[in-house]
């Protein structure tokens, strides 16, 4: 085990005691088992693990209602900064709590998650290009007011929310490996330390933003390029601390995907299945369909859907 992951309360006792705390206030969303076959890949089973059913749209819901449930709020409420998908979970949760929120996201949220921000009744602050400003002006309003800071990765409670679903996803499937989107890494981070080396857990992430991949070349977390098509969410410029020592000790490896392919991942998934997942909730089946991890034959994979907030689709104009 690596030097302080059993130190950081993030293990599977943690998610199990978290797991009863939100219990009543996040959904236990589905899976769906379908064969590599249907998208021209090998004889494989292939499960995927629909987080965008989860409230607000994606797995974020987890780690926000542990926060809000588990840590004393003040009287300034909640303050959040976000690609746009922990946003939206925070305004939710608080919205369902009798808690005030304020949610800053930066200019590349997309509409879909700004407006589901707005529907929560949270007070929201549009500043700077990229989740890194955003957050920079969420650290300035909690100095200003005393609001609590609900990080969306690098926070103990926010790995441990997220982590009930790795602990949900065994409950449901017996898998060999797992495929998990990383931004900051919150998700990836929660997975990894529920299964604990039990089962594969692979990380991937966009050739534009290879957040963890440049940590892991460096022994630490460093600032990595933070573009492309699922910037909103998959690219916050460098993983968190505490998620680290847990993806150097229980993830088996991280693999790159371009734009090109989480957009097809995207395209496959609807065509096939009829699931509509915003680029970032993508890019986990885009290393299947691109080839970047090919499973051996008869091997069973999970599959994370992470979210689902896009504009793609919009029956208004149908």
């Amino acid at each position: 085990m690596a030097s302080g992951v059993g130190r950081s309360g993030i293990d599977r006792a943690g998610i199990e005691k978290v797991r009863e705390v939100i219990r009543a206030y996040v959904r236990v969303t589905p899976v769906v088992e379908v064969r590599g076959g249907e998208f021209g890949l090998g004889e494989f089973t292939i499960t995927l693990k629909l987080e965008l059913l989860q409230h607000s749209g994606s797995f974020k819901a987890r780690g926000a209602f542990t926060n809000l449930l588990t840590r004393k709020i003040p009287a300034a409420g909640v303050v959040a900064a976000s690609g746009g998908n922990h946003g939206a979970a925070v305004a939710y949760a608080a919205m369902r709590l009798g808690v005030s929120a304020k949610i800053f996201v930066p200019t590349v949220s997309s509409a879909a998650k700004v407006e589901r921000i707005r529907a929560y009744r949270a007070e929201l602050a549009i500043v700077g290009d990229r989740y890194a400003d955003a957050l920079a002006a969420s650290e300035a309003w909690v100095a200003r007011t005393s609001a609590l800071p609900v990080h969306a990765y690098d926070q103990l409670e926010t790995l441990l929310g997220q982590g009930t679903l790795g602990l949900e996803l065994a409950e449901q499937a017996s898998l060999d490996t797992v495929l998990v989107s990383v931004g900051g890494g919150g998700l990836l981070g929660g997975v990894a330390a529920w299964y604990a080396g039990k089962v594969k857990v692979i990380g991937v992430e966009p050739e534009c933003a290879p957040t963890l991949t440049e940590a892991l070349k460096a022994g630490r977390p460093v600032d990595a390029p933070a573009g492309g098509i699922a910037a909103d969410s998959l690219a916050p410029r460098r993983v968190g601390e505490l998620m680290f020592p847990i993806a150097r000790a229980h993830v088996a490896t991280v693999l790159l995907v371009s734009d090109t392919a989480i957009r097809r991942a995207q395209d496959a998934l609807w065509n096939a299945v009829r699931i509509v997942a915003e680029p970032g909730g993508a890019a986990a089946f885009a290393a299947l369909l691109s080839g970047a991890y090919a499973p051996a034959a008869g091997e069973r994979v999970g599959v994370v859907v992470s979210g689902g907030n896009s504009t793609a689709v919009d029956f208004a104009r149908a």
